[in-house]
């Protein structure tokens, strides 16, 4: 079985738009959140979003290019970008060798709306223009960027709910330690706009604490109402440890653990057993016990039912004198969605590159279920050799990450 690591990130999220910028926000406890008034206009209850700038992708793709990408493929397309650019990895590499592609997506709501309001405007589908296809299909991300960096190895979409960025890295993991791909490009990408939030908004799963954007998230904490819907596009670089050690690369952390699960039961109610199975799966795999992990990423979207039964989850494997320290980077992010697993994968590579725990911000009186956790309330400047990252999602899905420092 091959070791697998990781040798590139890339980061556009409400954060910032490059691993850099969103470091320093972390650090900080800098919030992304704001308000978006469209939202307000189309009957939505709450207006809150992550805030982020739309890629300027003229000058650096073709229009042949561009067409057949919808948001949450730009954001990916410049998440992958910064990712291969710091694993090395150069056109010729590309056009030389055999590598992979695993994205997490399960909406392309924009494109395909658009679509259909200008076919209901023209009546003649083939004014609809030659990309709008490739917008609209689940797996745009994978086919745009597959085609544009031309990759030659496994190529297809992980659709599982706020868990497919998680899982997509997992896949990868399996894919590469297995021997059947040397590299694999993973990611997750989440689009940013009203149009795949409305059902959201109306299960009303949303914050509606309007009058302080930057602390409407608020997991783990007794008075939160809701989550705040974000997103962008987050990438890693996966390989084997033997091509990174091979091309001279730089080991940004080692992958080993994967857990994965399903609750089998309510299709969006939360609930313990099923996370605590996956956490323990993580830690199984990896062959290390719960007080080797320095860090825990939570999934905790600050919604009232979620963030309980993670806690608890969380609790019943990490519990006592040993619970390493917990956080919510879905505090300054909002949940990120598709992308939220990969996104938080980087989110705690730089800090375990930085040695700090990123705050859980916005944490003024903890849930009487979170108390057992090691909570982070303000920046900890502290050495990270292993950290765990949670993503759960609709339908039950449950995956847990564990990486590593390298020697």
């Amino acid at each position: 079985m091959n070791r697998v690591v990781i040798t590139g990130m890339g980061i556009y999220s409400c954060l910032g738009t490059n691993t850099e910028e969103v470091k320093n926000a972390l650090y900080n406890g800098k919030s992304g959140i704001g308000i978006d008034p469209v939202r307000m206009d189309m009957g939505f209850r709450s207006a809150l979003t992550g805030i982020l700038p739309k890629p300027n992708l003229k000058k650096m793709l073709k229009r042949r290019m561009r067409v057949g990408m919808g948001q949450e493929s730009e954001y990916a397309y410049m998440a992958t970008t910064e990712a291969l650019k710091m694993a090395g990895i150069d056109d010729d590499y590309l056009d030389s060798n055999i590598i992979g592609l695993l994205y997490g997506n399960d909406s392309t709501a924009k494109s395909v709306i658009e679509g259909i309001d200008r076919l209901r405007e023209v009546k003649d589908t083939t004014l609809l223009g030659s990309g709008n296809i490739f917008k609209s299909m689940n797996s745009t991300i994978t086919m745009n960027l597959s085609t544009i960096f031309r990759l030659k190895g496994i190529n297809f979409t992980i659709s599982a709910a706020c868990a497919s960025g998680s899982h997509s890295i997992g896949m990868g993991y399996m894919l590469i330690k297995q021997g059947l791909q040397n590299m694999v490009v993973c990611g997750g990408a989440q689009e940013v706009n009203p149009n795949g939030m409305g059902s959201f908004d109306g299960l009303g799963a949303f914050s509606v604490k309007m009058d302080e954007p930057a602390k409407a998230s608020k997991p783990f904490d007794a008075n939160r109402d809701g989550l705040v819907p974000s997103g962008g596009g987050a990438t890693v670089i996966l390989e084997s440890y033997d091509s990174a050690i091979a091309r001279g690369a730089n080991i940004l952390g080692e992958i080993i653990g994967y857990g994965f699960s399903s609750n089998g039961q309510h299709i969006s109610q939360p609930s313990v057993e099923g996370p605590a199975r996956s956490l323990q799966m993580a830690l199984d795999l990896a062959k290390i016990n719960p007080a080797e992990v320095d860090y825990i990423n939570a999934h905790a979207t600050s919604t009232p039912l979620g963030d309980k039964h993670e806690a608890m989850a969380i609790s019943s494997i990490f519990g006592g004198d040993n619970c390493p320290w917990v956080s919510s980077t879905k505090s300054m992010t909002g949940h990120e969605c598709w992308m939220a697993g990969a996104s938080e994968v980087v989110y705690s590579l730089l800090m375990m590159q930085n040695s700090f725990v990123a705050p859980n911000i916005n944490l003024t009186e903890i849930a009487e279920e979170a108390k057992p956790l090691k909570l982070a309330k303000s920046t900890i400047d502290q050495n990270i050799d292993t950290f765990l990252s949670n993503s759960f999602g609709f339908g039950g899905t449950n995956s847990s990450l564990i990486i590593r420092k390298t020697n």
